[in-house]
């Protein structure tokens, strides 16, 4: 399977937040290295796995959705 990598400003290009959002509140909290993220042969530098990123974004969250009366 063939999988997209970006950096950080690419990403942030994509989902539309700015790149030090990314890198100082979603990094590591939302977004999970070797499930997200990788660093190839262990250096400093990320890679974020879009495909990966997409699917838990378009994933719906059931606290919020299980919180809404409905009307």
């Amino acid at each position: 399977m063939s999988q997209t990598y970006l950096t950080t400003q690419e990403l942030a290009d994509r989902i539309k937040y700015d790149a030090r959002t990314i890198r100082n509140q979603m990094k590591d909290t939302v977004l999970i290295e070797n499930i997200h993220y990788i660093r190839p042969f262990g250096g400093r530098k990320i890679l974020y796995v879009w495909e990966r990123i997409e699917e838990d974004m378009c994933k719906p969250v059931m606290s919020a959705i299980n919180g809404m009366s409905l009307q």
